[in-house]
């Protein structure tokens, strides 16, 4: 499941970082926070692994 925005990849890879013990969960923030509870560690490094080349910073809403 590829990243939509630049903004959802980057909270993604926060959340893989927080999931993996590289940085603390009480870290995280907002969007971070639900994907880290709610996805696996796969998922998130697939999101987390999308190229940001092209991609919006973040998602219009329609």
């Amino acid at each position: 499941m590829p990243a939509k925005s630049a903004a959802q990849q980057k909270a993604a890879g926060a959340a893989l970082a927080a999931k993996r013990g590289d940085m603390k969960r009480s870290e995280l923030k907002g969007a971070s926070k639900s994907m880290e509870k709610s996805m696996s560690e796969i998922e998130l490094e697939k999101m987390a692994s999308t190229k940001r080349k092209g991609k919006p910073e973040h998602k219009t809403k329609h």
